[in-house]
């Protein structure tokens, strides 16, 4: 009898441990774990993808923030991980070191299909906004002479002079590609400190530097960033990623997290930067009122 209720009691022991290792893990019952890179933008992406995922599922939802590229891809391949907001151009570039592609739907393809058959993930719908580099000159100087392009800007470009920090114009990719693309001619060229720029810009110490397109202090600035007509630049489209065995058990994230498709412009993610960057508000409150506003949240 004793030995009966031994037997008894493991098995409720045995029962328990199952049922706790079955609600514990990232992707494993019901919770999941998401990434950020760690700087604004990322955050408030990533708390994006969480309050979706909580407001629309039963889904507990753990973030890591925080961690670089390499750590974060490490982690992905490790499957430490579980869904996070990745660029397209980063991917081809940086993980898949695939040659150069300048067309964003051809990008996206590349990625898509390579993740998918490498490592069982899966690229959902673009957001809308694509983080790049582009030209930049003043708003009232883009006002003064009409340019909207980088190609309206190099037939003006005698007039201007371009800087940035020293890297970029040596780097094939940087300075050197800008001229030969665009045929560009600056009046001159000046190298600064890192970080630096958008202080020479505002202080008339140069008309126009290299930019990404989604950096929160362009509109605190009054700033124009010129399109890349030619498409002279990679395109960085962000999209959520999720692994196919999460979707697997939990297929409704599909359409939960393509919620974002086409919600967020280069403008607006200028905007939501800008408000923890310059202004200092906590990632998640920005990214809460915005999917409030664009009545995401229930």
């Amino acid at each position: 009898m004793v030995g009966l209720k031994k037997k008894g009691l493991i098995a409720a022991v045995i029962a328990v441990l199952m049922l706790l290792l079955t609600a514990c893990g990232g992707g494993k019952g019901n919770s999941i774990t998401i990434s950020s890179k760690g700087f604004s933008e990322q955050d408030i992406l990533a708390n994006m993808v969480k309050l979706l995922v909580e407001n629309n599922t039963d889904i507990k939802v753990n973030l890591k923030n925080n961690l670089s590229d390499n750590v974060l891809f490490e982690a992905f391949k490790k499957g430490d991980i579980d869904a996070y907001v990745e660029y397209t151009g980063t991917a081809l570039l940086q993980y898949l070191k695939k040659d150069p592609l300048y067309d964003d739907k051809q990008v996206y393809d590349e990625v898509y299909k390579a993740y998918k058959e490498q490592y069982k993930w899966t690229w959902l719908e673009p957001i809308g906004f694509n983080d790049t580099y582009a030209l930049a000159i003043r708003q009232e100087d883009a006002d003064k002479y009409g340019i909207t392009t980088t190609s309206q800007l190099a037939e003006q470009s005698d007039k201007f002079v371009f800087g940035s920090a020293q890297e970029f114009l040596n780097r094939p990719d940087g300075l050197p590609a800008i001229k030969e693309k665009y045929n560009m001619k600056f009046k001159d060229v000046k190298a600064f400190g890192a970080q630096l720029d958008y202080q020479a810009l505002s202080q008339k110490q140069v008309d126009a530097i290299i930019v990404y397109t989604t950096d929160g202090r362009i509109p605190a600035n009054k700033i124009k960033v010129l399109e890349d007509d030619k498409h002279l630049f990679l395109p960085y489209d962000a999209v959520p990623i999720i692994k196919d065995s999460v979707l697997e058990k939990h297929p409704e994230l599909k359409d939960v997290l393509n919620k974002l498709a086409g919600k967020i412009t280069d403008d607006q993610m200028q905007v939501l930067n800008g408000k923890v960057d310059n202004e200092k508000q906590k990632a998640e409150d920005v990214a809460k009122q915005f999917l409030t506003e664009q009545g995401l949240l229930k």
